[in-house]
């Protein structure tokens, strides 16, 4: 037996109905409000919060990596990034997930073809949507009811909804979950750091800006702050580079990727042209690592997602 989820309003009806001991929003929600903080775990869990985070733990059991993809500020192709390199992890024959919690402006499905995608729960949980390669994706995208229905939630909204897409849905094995981040530190960033079990580490996106040395540097700060340890930083945007002459053209000036790897003593893991078949992907829903694998963009993601397996697993190892 299983219900389908069309959008936000039967997604409540299903979690009243589904048979676990789901949570009461509302008392969640006034409750949480006064447990977030900028500590790494808050100070005080209540027994309806810890009895859901026991379930995190138990479904997180069988993810072995979890990867955020943050931003310091918006525009900068967080959500592009995050989405060609769960693919690109998926190409080396690694069971891949998508995690979309950038509530308010949720792209992903968008961009991986799966926009439309209706989803399904099962006595095993919500089964996320199955996109390129076998990447399984979750989205809040899949649960609105049209594309420009608005999300006006506050803190406590996102909170339980993150918990939510953690615990209620069948992720099963993983090697690496992605978390694709909204820009900044905010609750959703808070959540993520003191909920989910073991985050292995942190990538940041930026682009050829001075402002982004700032604004991605709070967010280097904060990962620190939080535990989280920063990985390494991608430049976005870095340029133009032509498809037909082969040349790369620095629209945007100078560079500022690296720059904020050496401020911050993390890697600077490359790179990544503007190219016009990056919008034409990205408008058909098929990532550019799969449209057009041998263009510059796709091998530099590729060449990122090999680096940072590496990098991930030999923590791991050494632990």
């Amino acid at each position: 037996m299983h219900y389908e989820l069309t959008d936000q309003q039967s997604y409540t009806q299903v979690h009243l109905k589904y048979p676990r001991n789901y949570l009461n929003y509302r008392t969640t929600h006034l409750i949480l409000v006064n447990t977030v903080s900028s500590e790494s775990k808050p100070r005080f869990i209540p027994p309806q919060v810890r009895e859901r985070l026991k379930i995190i733990e138990e479904k997180m059991k069988l993810v072995k990596h979890r990867l955020v993809i943050m931003s310091g500020k918006g525009g900068v192709g967080k959500s592009f990034i995050a989405s060609n390199l769960a693919v690109a992890l998926a190409s080396l024959n690694l069971k891949v997930g998508l995690m979309d919690v950038d509530f308010h402006g949720p792209s992903a499905p968008k961009m991986l073809g799966l926009k439309g995608r209706k989803l399904i729960v099962t006595t095993e949980g919500i089964e996320p949507a199955v996109g390129p390669l076998g990447v399984k994706v979750m989205s809040l995208d899949f649960l609105l009811p049209s594309s420009d229905t608005p999300v006006v939630w506050r803190g406590p909204l996102k909170t339980t909804a993150i918990m939510q897409f953690v615990s209620d849905v069948n992720w099963g094995e993983l090697d690496f979950l992605v978390i694709d981040m909204p820009p900044g530190t905010g609750d959703e960033a808070l959540t993520v750091a003191q909920y989910l079990p073991k985050v292995d580490g942190a990538l940041f996106v930026t682009i050829p800006s001075e402002i982004s040395i700032e604004v991605v540097g709070r967010s280097i700060a904060f990962a620190k702050q939080v535990g989280i340890r920063p990985i390494g930083v991608i430049e976005n945007m870095s340029g133009f580079y032509c498809p037909k002459c082969k040349t790369l053209y620095k629209l945007l000036g100078k560079g500022t990727g690296k720059e904020i790897a050496e401020k911050y003593n993390i890697e600077f893991l490359g790179e990544i042209p503007l190219d016009p078949r990056i919008a034409e992907a990205n408008d058909s829903g098929t990532p550019i690592t799969l449209a057009y694998p041998e263009s510059e963009v796709s091998k530099r993601i590729i060449n990122i997602s090999k680096r940072v397996h590496e990098m991930i697993k030999s923590t791991t190892e050494q632990v």
